[in-house]
């Protein structure tokens, strides 16, 4: 695939879900701490042509109301505005998307790239985001120039217009930690 603002249109499939585990601590009523839940991540989004996302916890705007906060079905940005949101996504082959609906959705978070960009995934976010590869290979696109991101490469994003090139046969596991800016706060 080159990093051409287009992709060809593919046969788009669901990515194979594979469930990240969540352990979550908490406090007892005796004051002890204790393994409050241990199992699969709750919140899944896994929409044919669009990456699989896992939202493990967040924090601030995106929080679900009572103690849970990454119930299933619950609905999330891209971040959260006055908090923080821990995702796991898993990004197909370049191939793989189905365009109309990846760009509809940067739409309507309000953070797709409308001036010609060189990838379809350009997108800005207003926020601190650390990127880290848990398993295959990804291309860190920015306006100008690209890194390919392997196992263990963390990319600090901050609050800059890039995207995400998945030249491979293999999807792409990373995990996001995604802070909302303070207005004029140093990044």
């Amino acid at each position: 695939m080159t990093t051409e603002t287009q992709a060809k249109p593919a046969a788009t499939a669901q990515i194979e879900y594979r469930p990240v585990r969540r352990i979550v601590t908490g406090v007892n009523a005796q004051g002890q701490s204790y393994i409050q839940s241990d199992g699969d991540t709750p919140n899944v989004q896994n929409q044919p042509g669009k990456p699989l996302a896992q939202v493990l916890w967040a924090t601030g705007g995106a929080r679900a109301p009572g103690d849970e906060p990454a119930p299933p079905g619950h609905s999330f940005g891209f971040h959260s505005a006055g908090g923080s949101l821990l995702r796991v996504a898993d990004f197909p082959p370049d191939s793989h998307y189905d365009l109309n609906a990846l760009q509809k959705f940067l739409d309507e978070n309000g953070v797709r790239d409308n001036s010609n960009p060189r990838h379809f995934w350009f997108h800005k976010t207003e926020s601190l985001d650390y990127a880290i590869v848990l398993e295959g290979e990804i291309y860190a696109m920015m306006d100008e120039g690209e890194v390919l991101m392997q196992p263990g490469d963390i990319l600090i994003q901050r609050a800059t217009n890039h995207s995400w090139s998945n030249r491979s046969d293999k999807v792409c596991r990373m995990a996001f930690v995604l802070l909302d800016l303070v207005p004029d706060e140093p990044l």
